[in-house]
């Protein structure tokens, strides 16, 4: 299906470029007392999929965020795009195909070019694992590669599993404790590149497709079929009425519709050096003492690091912009991952750390570690239609849900979904995708863009932003002038992850903050 015009028009019909003349034209020609067929709350993984969804099959749609897209939960990920298998230890077997099935759509179809295949080994070390937990976990592993197999994920794509030697184990993964290692269990699984460039693929795609996608915009008063806007950069409002409202709001939710009752759970990584593990090209996975399905992973990820996490606790009472880790979070993930390592990390290691909270439902008594990653489609009171829960591999699902309730409770004159078959902005089937040879592109620059690396050359120069980061001036001024970035902290903290790391932000500051400057004025100007 070719991409349509949407509701705006002139330069950027049928275009998937997002810049701040774009948002400018499209605000405007909402107007006051606008009517569409879709607003969409929330510019998240699950918000940005929404558009897609709606968009695609005709409907008139807007998505507003109140900061940046990516801003919440989205970007706070352990970037892997997983089959399920956790689900699967723990009975959840309806949830565990959902997702392996979405992340064969994602590494098959939709979004190829952001994902990779990630080996997860676990090694095989005496005082590591219990009697017979390897065992079990041998188990888990081919009930995991079963579900691949129902899912149709071909085998090329993500290998079976198998046990491998332990010289074969120290390639992997070098840092690993080699007194008593008997080699180790190896299963793949995905893992993308960065997680906040997924949703904003997801959300130039839906733009594409006639979305119009405005950050900067707070949606207030909000009913089932109204909103009032706020534009927070001008203080500007105008009223929208629309044949359906969906609240992707994620941990927020609530704030959109009071009906709806979390239990925020915050996920907690800390970064190292890929350098202090030897540079490992495989996920290393620490069975957390105590528990049979709960894993703390050392994971391989771009700007040289290894991420390390991931922690699952309680986060009551009113939620932050960006969740902080606690010092006992830290200290927990170091003492485990250690147990898995020839030399032991320390705090001084520890070149940054970051939270996310997980929008779960509240059931209840218990353990967030407990709680069901299912999603849910819920209409509340005023009509709001939210759809919370779930996780990042299952936005598409979630995506399909929230618009199909839509539309059959507002009878929305939209086609069927078909966003299973529909290629993101860069991945191999989209028609504005170009295949370049690894001489033309760096390989970071295809990591994080694919077939949409093009556009990135044309951008600005290919020089390095600062000294020891593989990010490229021509990719700050492209994430000005086509990924919606409309400040240097969405550029540091979203469109790249240079943020992650303090001092890498510091060094990249003042050329990150020139280079927005001159392409904002150069794109208002035009």
């Amino acid at each position: 299906m070719t991409p349509t015009a949407g509701p705006h028009a002139g330069p950027y019909a049928g275009t998937s470029r997002l810049d701040a003349a774009r948002r400018t034209l499209e605000l405007e020609a909402l107007g006051d007392d606008a009517r569409i067929d879709l607003l969409v709350i929330g510019g998240g993984v699950t918000g940005a999929g929404v558009a897609l969804d709606a968009a695609s099959r005709g409907l008139r749609t807007v998505l507003v965020e109140a900061r940046d897209l990516a801003f919440g939960t989205s970007r706070w990920s352990s970037k892997l795009v997983h089959g399920g298998l956790r689900y699967l230890a723990s009975g959840r077997i309806k949830v565990a195909r959902e997702s392996a099935v979405e992340r064969g759509v994602l590494m098959t179809r939709t979004a190829p070019h952001l994902i990779r295949a990630l080996p997860q080994l676990v090694p095989l070390l005496p005082d590591l694992l219990r009697p017979g937990q390897a065992a079990l976990i041998r188990t888990g592993f081919h009930a995991g590669d079963a579900l691949r197999l129902t899912a149709g994920t071909p085998g090329a794509l993500l290998p079976r599993v198998r046990r491998i030697d332990a010289a074969r184990t120290r390639t992997l993964v070098p840092g690993v404790r080699t007194d008593g290692l008997r080699g180790a269990l190896v299963a793949h699984d995905g893992q993308l590149v960065d997680d906040a460039r997924l949703v904003v693929a997801l959300a130039r795609t839906a733009a594409q497709y006639g979305a119009s996608v405005l950050t900067r915009v707070r949606a207030e008063q909000v009913t089932g079929t109204s909103a009032r806007l706020v534009d927070t950069l001008t203080g500007q409002e105008l009223a929208v009425r629309a044949g359906a409202v969906v609240n992707a709001t994620g941990v927020w939710a609530g704030e959109v519709e009071p009906s709806i009752r979390l239990r925020p759970s915050r996920g907690t990584h800390l970064l190292v050096d890929a350098a202090a593990l030897g540079n490992p090209t495989a996920a290393l996975t620490v069975p957390v003492p105590g528990s049979t399905s709960r894993f703390v992973f050392a994971l391989p990820q771009q700007l040289g690091r290894v991420a390390i996490g991931l922690t699952d606790e309680d986060a009551p009472g009113p939620v932050p912009d960006e969740p902080q880790p606690t010092e006992a979070e830290l200290t927990f993930l170091l003492d485990t991952v250690n147990a898995a390592l020839a030399t032991a990390l320390t705090r001084s290691d520890v070149r940054g750390a970051h939270a996310g909270l997980r929008p779960l439902i509240d059931t209840g008594d218990g353990s967030t570690a407990d709680i069901s990653r299912e999603h849910a489609v819920l209409e509340g009171p005023s009509g709001v239609i939210t759809v919370v829960g779930g996780k990042l591999t299952t936005y598409r699902r979630m995506a399909e849900d929230a618009v199909d309730t839509a539309v059959r409770l507002r009878g929305l004159p939209a086609r069927a979904c078909w966003t299973a078959r529909l290629p993101l902005i860069g991945a191999p089937g989209h028609r504005d995708s170009r295949p370049l040879s690894a001489a033309e592109v760096p390989p970071s620059l295809s990591a994080r863009h694919g077939g949409a690396a093009h556009e990135v050359l044309v951008a600005g120069e290919s020089t390095p932003v600062a000294e020891g980061l593989d990010v490229t001036r021509a990719e700050i001024a492209h994430a000005v002038t086509h990924e919606g970035a409309l400040d240097a902290a969405d550029v540091l903290d979203r469109r790249t992850r240079i943020g992650l790391v303090a001092e890498d932000a510091e060094r990249a500051r003042k050329a990150v903050e020139e280079i927005v400057a001159e392409r904002l004025g150069e794109g208002l100007a035009g």
